[in-house]
């Protein structure tokens, strides 16, 4: 739960303002970023999750089909300091498989801030 009765997507706020805001607060954070898409994806390119320790969080980079694997990776680049390029993806004969109709991929990197 967001600390505090913050709601977990603060629509008054932008993501980097709700980052400086953290950062004050002395929380650790990591900022996610969609770098590049292929095929279907469900956020366009420049979509972005905040994350902190705590694992509260603010933004979206997959309307929530990667989001878990993003905020675990998110916690490991506070922890190493490291930033890191990460790809998810269906090719389209698994997408059919899935009853998907079409495959597609999306490319995020996640970095500490602060």
């Amino acid at each position: 739960m967001a600390r505090g009765g913050e709601s977990m997507t603060e629509p008054n706020e932008d993501i980097l303002s709700v980052a400086a805001r953290w950062l004050e607060e002395g929380r650790h954070c990591a900022l996610a970023t969609v770098v590049e898409t292929w095929g279907s994806s469900p956020r366009p390119i420049g979509s972005q999750l905040l994350v902190d320790e705590a694992s509260n969080m603010v933004g979206s980079v997959s309307g929530g089909c990667i989001e878990g694997a993003v905020v675990h990776e998110a916690k490991e680049a506070m922890i190493s300091g490291e930033g890191k390029l990460l790809e998810y993806g269906v090719t389209d004969e698994q997408a059919w498989e899935v009853g998907l109709a079409c495959g597609g991929k999306i490319q995020v990197y996640v970095e500490p801030i602060g």
